[in-house]
């Protein structure tokens, strides 16, 4: 038998793969609340980035749903003809954002410093085009994600161009599409052309200092957007009504199983929150 090679796997699917056993097991029952993210995640020993992470891949397999102002709650099994969702090569959503920001805050700063005057030009008009996909009240996702490229294009690296959009597509993916769900609005939308626009004033200026922070001060803001706390902090409601296979109202579980304890160690990951 040949020997393969062992891949680390991901923190946020260790963690993902621990709670899901305990909804399989019973220890969450269906239609019970689970713990909120602080709780969970101090008693994982985790950091709420990588929990949040864990938890929007327990949604997109169908395991829990996020009621906002309300909590976290276990759902029913899907039916077999659905089958597992196979999120193993996804890459989790807050990793992505911090990686951009390491990223495309020097290439702000290059593009600054190298863009010529009609790259700067058609920055500005994806801009423009976000503004004008926010005030019509459409989302300016292609828009943004033009503008970032045409970023990057403009320090005349080929190779640049490409990994920026490759982390950006990479948000197109169901873990980021979950997440992004949860906090699209026109609100944010209005923020991210804020946030932008001080890029943009960068660019203008061809300062590459202003333009590398107003870079990294978007994907920080991004970030913390996306770290918020899923459920809202609307008083807690209860539980919605939901039933087991045998037809019987689940009993909601106040108590988190002593089994989460330690479970789950944190590597040499810290805590960001």
């Amino acid at each position: 038998m040949p020997i393969e090679a062992i891949e680390p796997q991901r923190l946020y699917r260790q963690i993902s793969d621990q709670l899901r056993k305990l909804i399989i097991d019973g220890e969450f029952p269906v239609g019970s609340r689970l713990p909120s993210e602080r709780d969970l995640a101090v008693q994982l020993g985790v950091s709420r980035p990588s929990l949040r992470e864990a938890l929007i891949a327990l949604e997109v397999e169908g395991y829990i749903e996020v009621l906002m102002g309300s909590g976290i709650y276990v759902c029913p099994p899907l039916p077999p003809t659905e089958g597992e969702i196979d999120l193993s090569s996804e890459e989790g959503p807050l990793e992505l954002i911090r990686a951009r920001g390491v990223l495309e805050g020097e290439v702000a700063a290059m593009a600054a410093r190298l863009g010529k005057k009609a790259q700067i030009d058609a920055i500005e008009a994806a801009f423009d085009n976000m503004i004008a996909n926010t005030n019509a009240g459409i989302n300016p996702l292609d828009a943004d994600r033009l503008f970032h490229i045409r970023i990057a294009e403009a320090t005349g690296n080929s190779v640049l161009v490409g990994l920026v959009t490759q982390l950006f597509d990479a948000r197109l993916g169901p873990l980021f599409n979950r997440l992004h769900s949860h906090f699209d609005n026109q609100v944010v939308w209005n923020q991210a052309v804020e946030e932008h626009g001080r890029v943009m004033k960068a660019l203008r200026a061809k300062d590459p200092d202003m333009a590398r922070a107003a870079m990294q001060r978007h994907m920080d803001i991004s970030f913390k957007r996306y770290s918020a706390n899923l459920t809202g902090h609307a008083k807690e409601k209860p539980a919605p009504v939901k039933k087991t296979a045998a037809g019987k109202k689940a009993v909601a579980v106040k108590k988190t199983p002593a089994v989460l304890a330690g479970s789950v160690k944190k590597r040499s990951e810290k805590a960001r929150v």
